[in-house]
């Protein structure tokens, strides 16, 4: 018998065998326990997680009053179907976040499963509400892999492959990337010319845009364009969607990214870190539109699962008690002054960039386009791996890494993953 084979092997040529080849892992690991900013795999190797689920683990792996709030929950109901039947979690989470998104204004809220079905559930939503069937999105943008979430979202690979004919009615914009020599002024002027030659205003029932673009590249939309459009759309009467899928819950340094504007969404789509780890999502939106839908417009088997919304219930507390989002501002503050020192020395980072602790570096050739290197990127993420920190990539060309450790990260920790990723960029 072959003593040297770790545990991780033989799960590994199994994954191989049982799942497509369509559902990839960044990481050649199996992970065997997490807690916290850090997973241990099978082979009992650790690691420090700033991946966090893709932006769901804001408040950390396993958080004890999580996991506390779903072992009760657990021995209540595990499940009923709101459509059956209320239960006191759905109501009680749907109460916090109308606040917490609506302020004193009439807000209403639904919950669902993934972050695809609450896009998708907007764009109902909006176009019940207009009677327009227009839908505006924005290059570069994630908005899900369901058909109409792979047709909103900006990229072609690889989304959206040969899985088309794709849904109907969308069109698509330039969204504002400064690096790329696109400012606010451009995407505005782009948007009126996609008025003037594809679609007219008045047809368009929603506009959907991140406040900072997640898969697309860590772009955070500037202050002025966010508030352009959120006048541009009331003159229209269109519907603004704020996609804050990655951005809410502390991700950008506020609550929700478009706060940091000063703007009002109609619609705002939640999910991933809503309730640390558990498979939730939502819109939360103005009364008036969230009621345009007939009864039995909205709704899934599985929207709003007990478990899930106790959870959530959990999280938001935890983010009252424990000062998360002042935390995840100096977490922010920390990690960009890291990651520009690590720029100072290393030529192949052409930007860093972000939003409160949503940071990312964009690494480039040597050369006068700053062309995008993708073959780096994936270098450096494959040797961070193996020294024990986990980062994924994103962008158009996949040549940007992004951070998206939990906000209970610690200062050491932060510091560790600076240093690792130092070494795996001296690749370059």
């Amino acid at each position: 018998m072959n003593t040297d084979v770790s545990p991780s092997q033989p799960w590994l040529r199994k994954r191989e065998r049982a799942i497509p080849r369509g559902v990839i892992n960044a990481h050649p690991l199996v992970i065997d326990k997490a807690l916290g900013s850090e997973v241990w795999d099978v082979d009992g190797k650790r690691y420090l997680d700033f991946v966090g689920g893709i932006g769901v683990l804001n408040v950390g792996h396993n958080h004890p009053k999580v996991v506390a709030a779903v072992r009760e929950q657990l021995e209540r109901v595990t499940h009923m179907s709101f459509q059956v039947a209320a239960y006191t979690p759905y109501i009680e989470l749907a109460e916090r976040l109308n606040q917490l998104v609506g302020g004193t204004e009439p807000y209403k809220s639904v919950f669902f499963t993934s972050g695809a079905e609450a896009v998708e559930n907007a764009v109902k939503i909006a176009r019940a509400h207009t009677g327009r069937p227009g839908v505006i999105a924005f290059n570069g943008g994630f908005h899900g892999r369901t058909l109409l979430g792979a047709t909103l979202t900006g990229m072609s690979q690889p989304y959206r492959q040969n899985f088309g004919p794709f849904a109907g009615e969308v069109f698509h914009t330039p969204y504002p990337n400064a690096f790329r020599g696109i400012g606010s002024v451009d995407a505005l002027d782009a948007l009126e010319t996609l008025f003037a030659t594809e679609i007219a205003a008045d047809r368009v029932a929603a506009i959907i845009i991140e406040p900072v673009q997640g898969d697309g590249g860590f772009l955070p939309a500037p202050v002025e364009f966010l508030q352009a459009l959120r006048e541009l759309t009331r003159r229209h009467g269109i519907v603004l969607i704020a996609d804050e899928i990655q951005t809410g819950f502390g991700r950008t340094g506020k609550l929700f990214g478009f706060q940091h504007s000063g703007i009002q969404p109609d619609l705002v789509t939640v999910a991933k870190s809503l309730a640390g780890g558990m498979p939730i999502s939502g819109v939360v939106g103005r009364a008036e539109m969230m009621d345009a839908p007939l009864p039995g417009g909205l709704g899934g088997t599985y929207g709003g699962n007990p478990l899930a919304c106790a959870a959530a219930l959990a999280v938001l507390e935890l983010f009252d008690h424990e000062r998360l989002i002042e935390r995840g501002q100096a977490m922010g503050e920390r990690l960009d002054a890291g990651l520009r020192q690590l720029q100072a020395r290393h030529a192949a980072i052409g930007e860093v960039r972000g939003l409160g602790p949503m940071c990312a570096i964009e690494l480039v050739k040597d050369d006068a386009k700053r062309s995008a290197d993708a073959e780096l990127t994936q270098g450096v993420i494959e040797r961070c791996c193996e020294a024990g920190l986990l980062v994924i990539k994103c962008g158009v060309q996949r040549n940007v890494i992004r951070f998206l450790a939990p906000l209970t990260t610690t200062d050491a920790q932060i510091d560790e993953a600076l240093t690792i990723l130092d070494r795996a960029l001296d690749i370059a």
